[in-house]
């Protein structure tokens, strides 16, 4: 059972605190990848996440940039913007007089904030989520997505594969999939990728605790790639992981089309999360054609 912690106090994200922060964040209906209790648990490591709850509204600290503290919008019900000021003169107590702000607030959130002095908000382009037509990434019509059919036929033709739902039997070799992904990209150079690394990790290690949804494809009885995903909304679903073999063309395609098609068939939205401001990774995710972003914005005190 989780402790829940009173503002001013907060504690680590534990995987104990998983049904508590899930229903509060469900009620809120998010918009924004970061807002599910699987972001939180699989980055926290990373981003220093911690919570506490502020009556109705969760808030969740995190640390960037030389420990900097920093914040989520309050999770909760509407009006915020006395919890957001509020929560914005602790974060700069606690960092002794430097600069106070909220990341990765979505329009709805800022749209409260409308009147409110003191704060200035400003887009967050790197952090915009892409969501797409589920129905557009599991038919893969006509001529814009071509080379995406093309790609798929061409794996198709050179390798014999299988598509399944990820099950435990998988986890050991996903994890040796990633292995393998980030010694050719190199992680242990790079900060944010060895970052991602543990992030993908936890998810694996936790994916039955975490409920999330899975698949696999399997080259010659292999895992070639896999994809990890859960609901984020009632009309949304969001995609957390997907790796695949780097020295296989296709499987990254290949992955993508066929977790829509088996997945949610009853919801319309794909939410993708972020670019990151990587320019290949921009290139590949508007290669799909986003139906929309989710805009998100970084509010400071001033």
């Amino acid at each position: 059972m989780s402790i829940i912690p009173e503002f001013p106090n907060f504690k680590g994200v534990e995987l104990r605190d998983r049904e508590f922060l899930h229903d509060m964040l469900w009620r809120y209906k998010p918009q924004a990848s970061e807002y599910t209790f699987t972001n939180l648990f699989i980055w926290r490591s990373h981003y220093g996440f911690e919570w506490s709850v502020y009556r109705d509204w969760l808030l969740v600290s995190c640390r960037e940039n030389d420990n900097d503290v920093c914040g989520f919008g309050p999770v909760g019900p509407p009006s915020r913007k006395d919890a957001t000021l509020m929560f914005l003169d602790w974060i700069k107590e606690r960092n002794g007089q430097r600069e106070a702000r909220i990341e990765r607030a979505d329009a709805a959130f800022v749209a409260e904030l409308e009147g409110a002095g003191g704060v200035v908000c400003e887009p967050a382009r790197d952090h915009f989520d892409y969501v797409y037509l589920r129905e557009e990434l599991v038919r893969l019509a006509g001529n814009r997505y071509r080379s995406k059919r093309n790609r798929i036929n061409q794996l198709l033709r050179s390798h014999g594969i299988s598509y399944s739902v990820l099950e435990e039997k998988h986890l050991t070799e996903c994890l040796e999939l990633q292995d393998k992904w980030c010694m050719e990209k190199r992680c242990d150079e790079d900060m944010d990728l060895l970052g991602e690394w543990e992030a993908v990790k936890e998810i694996l290690v936790n994916f039955h605790g975490l409920k999330l949804h899975g698949g696999v494809i399997e080259v010659g009885g292999r895992v070639g790639a896999f994809t990890i995903g859960e609901l984020l909304n009632p009309e949304a679903a969001v995609v957390h992981i997907e790796k695949a073999d780097p020295e296989i063309p296709g499987l990254y395609p290949a992955i993508n089309q066929q977790f829509c098609e088996r997945s949610w068939q009853d919801i319309p939205y794909i939410n993708r999360e972020q670019d990151l401001g990587i320019p290949g990774l921009r290139v590949a995710k508007l290669s799909y054609y986003p139906h929309h972003f989710v805009e998100k914005y970084s509010i400071r005190l001033i």
